[in-house]
């Protein structure tokens, strides 16, 4: 059910991109002396290491910048690390589990550079960040991040590559500059000996880690929702999310974790701490529709509009995150803070996008649809700025004959078997860009 749920005024978070986009061009100018003028693509990114020290290589097929947005200073310890790489294309955004350091990575593209995010298990400094050269077989130029839980000592340049471009420091770590190598360029001296890695493992492509699917069922308890004839929403919705989550822990690809399941209620704000304390990567809130008209029936699915993106920004950066959400965002100032929270939060809202066009889709086969069935609107369920989210109205309870439906158990599972045809095929897309 609609009522009650929206929040906000009218306004837009993109209203801040423009101004996002010349300070994240300011501080990558700051970061070298010229910029790269061939654009680069994303190929792959790969991880090896163990606990203590862990290495990411990204690869591109032509030379490209790194700038460290989060921690400024590579050498202090950080749970969380963001890089933004301008000038290189992104097919879709990227996203996998990690290895040694590293809980779980993801890329997506914003301000026209593309954007690294590192959950790591356990704070660690970035050690060292260099660009290598195509060479001794590897056609791809690679970008690598070193990663180190120990206490870190003075950084020193990695192997030297023929035609590699000199060394600068850049916040603290290392990084390449951006021409393109040469192969006429004499070199000046012998380069100098390899840094060893401590015990890293040989890079392997990453293996799908099972995702973390959070099922809401709207309403419950002293809050009964909307009611039919001789229903109430709580009760469908509940039914409803037990059947999807018999389906996804069937598959066994899924840790799902349910808001509730049982006759309970959970404030709104409380539905959103679940998702995000168990880092989702997936939230799916099930509603039971009403409406004045009993004629008016079929299922919608909603994403965040431009009212819930602008009171997430008021609530995160305006009042200094004084907020249920508490996101640490890891910027070194207010005007930082901002563009990261653009950058994550357009990312998630692309993202639920994208997976409410393929449960329409899917659903669109078991049950009516209205005829404009994907909206937006600010509900508080789909505020979270780094968890994707969607709000699906089953049909509406005050039709005869989307309430028979709604209460019929044989439906109720062939509508959620095909939402969850959904989540594997978005997944399964995801998975496919970050392997590719």
């Amino acid at each position: 059910m609609l009522g009650g749920l929206a929040y906000g005024r009218r306004g837009r978070l993109g209203r801040g991109i423009a101004a996002g986009v010349v300070v994240i061009a300011a501080v990558a100018a700051a970061a070298v002396s010229h910029s790269a003028t061939t654009a680069a693509a994303l190929l792959k990114v790969r991880l090896g290491g163990d606990a203590a020290q862990t290495r990411l290589v990204i690869e591109l097929d032509n030379p490209a910048q790194g700038e460290l947005i989060a921690p400024l200073d590579a050498s202090r310890p950080t749970d969380k690390v963001t890089l933004a790489m301008p000038h290189v294309d992104v097919a879709g955004d990227m996203s996998g589990g990690g290895a040694g350091l590293i809980k779980s990575w993801a890329v997506d593209k914003a301000a026209g550079a593309a954007r690294l995010r590192l959950q790591l298990v356990r704070p660690a400094t970035v050690k060292r960040r260099f660009l290598l050269s195509p060479g001794d077989g590897v056609p791809v130029y690679r970008y690598v991040i070193d990663l180190s839980s120990e206490a870190p000592a003075a950084p020193a340049p990695p192997a030297a590559v023929a035609g590699a471009a000199p060394f600068d420091r850049i916040g603290g770590a290392i990084a390449t500059a951006i021409p393109a190598p040469s192969s006429t360029t004499p070199s000046a001296s012998p380069p100098p000996a390899a840094v060893p890695i401590k015990a890293l493992a040989p890079l392997q492509p990453l293996l799908p880690s099972k995702r973390v699917v959070v099922i809401d069922a709207g309403h419950g308890g002293k809050d009964p929702g909307a009611g039919g004839a001789d229903s109430h929403e709580k009760d469908i919705t509940l039914a409803a999310a037990k059947a999807l989550r018999d389906r996804l822990q069937k598959s066994g690809k899924y840790k799902v974790v349910m808001t509730r399941d049982t006759d309970v209620f959970i404030p709104l704000e409380q539905r959103v701490q679940i998702a995000r304390r168990a880092n989702a990567d997936l939230f799916i809130s099930l509603h039971a529709d009403s409406g004045a008209d009993t004629n008016v029936r079929g299922a919608t699915v909603y994403t965040l509009s431009d009212k819930g993106a602008d009171r997430v920004a008021k609530h995160v950066i305006d009042k200094n995150n004084d907020w249920f959400m508490n996101v640490n965002l890891g910027g070194a100032d207010a005007s930082v803070n901002r563009i990261l929270l653009d950058l994550t939060q357009r990312g998630t809202v692309n993202r639920s996008a994208s997976f409410a066009k393929t449960l329409l889709d899917r659903i669109s086969t078991r049950t009516q649809l209205l005829q404009r069935s994907h909206r937006d609107a600010g509900f508080m369920v789909l505020l979270a700025p780094d968890v994707p989210a969607v709000l699906l109205e089953m049909g509406f309870i005050t039709n005869k004959e989307d309430e028979r439906l709604l209460k019929d158990s044989s439906h109720r599972r062939e509508v959620m078997d095909a939402a969850g045809d959904a989540i594997d095929s978005y997944f399964a897309e995801e998975q496919r860009y970050a392997l590719r």
